[in-house]
């Protein structure tokens, strides 16, 4: 049946031209502030960070830097990591940043209050996720957060018709519908993180913006 089991396929954007995955990744920033990325990142940030509390976070997988840049908005205390893989999604990143591998991270356990990452676990299959995880919260000093999209046949079937109202490239479109269906469901992200050894993570499902987000407190 459609969407009752996670598919993960290549995205366009792994293997795109510079010019081609900078337009791509200005779409990924609209898709986040119009479709509920940006404010999923609100309210887990409102969970465990008091007022406008001064914090650190790494963002892993970070593309071109989007939360740090809306952190620095939320809490003008906080200093933001940005980390990724790719100097090309890094290139409009706010410093400070970092280009690295986020399965070998050249990080000392406990360096940051909290690590985020956003829309890049479903890049990876399950086991690859759970070692993910793992290395994050142990990076973590306070709290893992997670935000990451939600399998289900709403967005599946929604996504195309918004083409000709915001005008995504073809490669948006593409790697969009891609991203859906390698995405979770809330049970999955919690097993993977047990599986982690990561117990009590309090996940939960955001609608309408069919997003899921993970907080594992420390």
């Amino acid at each position: 049946m459609l969407l009752s089991r996670r598919v993960i396929e290549p995205e366009f954007l792994d293997h795109a031209a510079p010019e081609e995955a900078r337009l791509n990744l200005a779409q990924i920033v609209r898709l986040n502030a119009q479709f509920g990325g940006h404010g999923v990142l609100r309210k887990t940030l409102a969970e465990v960070v008091e007022g406008h509390g001064r914090f650190t976070l790494l963002d892993i997988g970070c593309a071109s830097g989007d939360t740090a840049k809306l952190i620095a908005k939320l809490y003008p205390s906080a200093t933001v990591t940005s980390l990724d893989l790719s100097a090309v999604n890094l290139a409009d990143a706010p410093q400070p940043k970092l280009l690295a591998d986020a399965f070998h991270l050249p990080i000392k356990p406990e360096s940051f209050d909290f690590v985020f990452c956003s829309l890049f676990l479903h890049h990876f299959e399950g086991p690859l996720v759970s070692e993910l995880l793992a290395n994050f919260y142990e990076v973590a000093r306070r709290a893992l957060l997670v935000s990451d999209l939600e399998r289900h046949i709403l967005p599946y079937l929604f996504f195309p018709f918004t083409k000709p109202f915001f005008g995504w490239t073809p490669m948006t479109m593409h790697d969009g519908m891609i991203s859906i269906r390698a995405a979770f469901r809330a049970a999955e992200i919690r097993q993977l993180a047990e599986d982690a050894g990561i117990s009590g993570a309090e996940v939960r499902v955001h609608r309408p913006a069919f997003r899921i987000s993970l907080i594992a407190k420390k």
